[in-house]
């Protein structure tokens, strides 16, 4: 969404025709294509913390687990991260927001991506389909929420990041809804505490979808992506970001201190270095792309970090009662 995350220079593209195949040279470059894609696109793997989260929570703090339907439906989230990243980088192809400066450098994206997006779509649909067949409307609900929100990300007609609701459509996506499907997954029930929960990784990302966009200011203003950093200006959105991700860790701080999660949780906080090294890099380097990189990078550790210790002190107490909770949902 936006510039690959800690991969390659910002306004850069890779070639994709270094290495052809013989007799098959679209072949080639649709293959080199796609190994860039799921190599350097954090959001790919960013997509599936948030269910992570979820299911820690079901088997932490409610005490439920269901082995076979949470692999069922963390198929069916990796299928849907994969097509928002091929739809994404397909439309913003086609609309040019990634050779505005580059136009010989980057060549017009193959349409097997945007095949390669509504496949995956598609099988993202049949599982979400076979878990609403199981566990009712609920999940159908959760699905049609994330469909909206990742499918019309970049594509017409919503476009959702050329409009300014990007950042907020990435937040709900990749918090809240992921990780309130998760847990309604395994228990059916929507505690209080996880919507809670669901802030800390929405909070996050949404700083990521904004930190994202910075080295993208010039091309994205010339094809008329308003994001926020479009509409802030770059200074403006690094003290956004920085606001969002700090918001993110204190809520995990303020959970504990409410009781609404387990102490452990604070360990989040052990990510905070990570911000404050990313907003002094920002603030030095935010009209220079290049340098900027280090500044996504540390926000990148920062979000990796907080959530995976996050979820960690979210399951630590259900391990202790793990026979009684194995035994209660294999009954169910």
């Amino acid at each position: 969404m936006g510039a690959s995350l800690v991969s390659r220079p910002p306004l850069e593209r890779a070639p994709l025709e270094s290495h052809p195949i013989e007799g098959h040279p679209s072949l080639a470059a649709a293959l080199a294509r796609l190994a860039t894609l799921v190599r350097y696109r954090f959001f790919l793997y960013a997509g599936l913390m948030p269910y992570l989260l979820g299911g820690a929570w079901a088997y932490g703090v409610e005490h439920e687990f269901r082995a076979s339907i949470f692999w069922l439906g963390l198929g069916g989230v990796a299928l849907a991260v994969v097509g928002v990243e091929a739809f994404n980088e397909y439309f913003d192809s086609r609309l040019g927001t990634d050779r505005v400066f580059n136009p010989a450098d980057a060549p017009a994206m193959s349409v097997a991506v945007f095949w390669l997006g509504v496949a995956a779509f598609a099988g993202a649909l049949a599982v979400g389909i076979d878990l609403a067949l199981l566990y009712g409307a609920p999940v159908l609900a959760f699905a049609a929420l994330g469909g909206l929100a990742a499918i019309f990300y970049a594509a017409p007609p919503m476009r959702w990041a050329y409009r300014g609701l990007g950042e907020l459509a990435i937040g709900l996506a990749y918090g809240p809804w992921l990780t309130l499907g998760s847990v309604y997954l395994q228990t059916r029930r929507l505690p209080q505490g996880a919507w809670w929960a669901s802030c800390v990784p929405g909070l996050l990302i949404m700083a990521l979808a904004v930190v994202n966009a910075i080295p993208d200011y010039h091309q994205d203003r010339l094809v008329g992506k308003r994001n926020w950093v479009v509409r802030l200006g770059r200074r403006r959105a690094v003290w956004l970001y920085l606001g969002l991700a700090s918001a993110g860790l204190l809520t995990a701080a303020a959970g504990v201190a409410a009781g609404e999660f387990p102490v452990g949780c604070l360990a989040a906080l052990l990510a905070a270095p990570l911000l404050l090294a990313s907003a002094q890099r920002a603030l030095r380097s935010y009209e220079q792309p290049r340098r900027f990189a280090s500044a996504i990078a540390c926000i990148v550790a920062c979000y990796l970090l907080a959530v995976t210790l996050f979820a960690a002190g979210i399951v630590a107490p259900g391990l202790s009662s793990a026979p009684a909770a194995l035994e209660h949902t294999s009954g169910s």
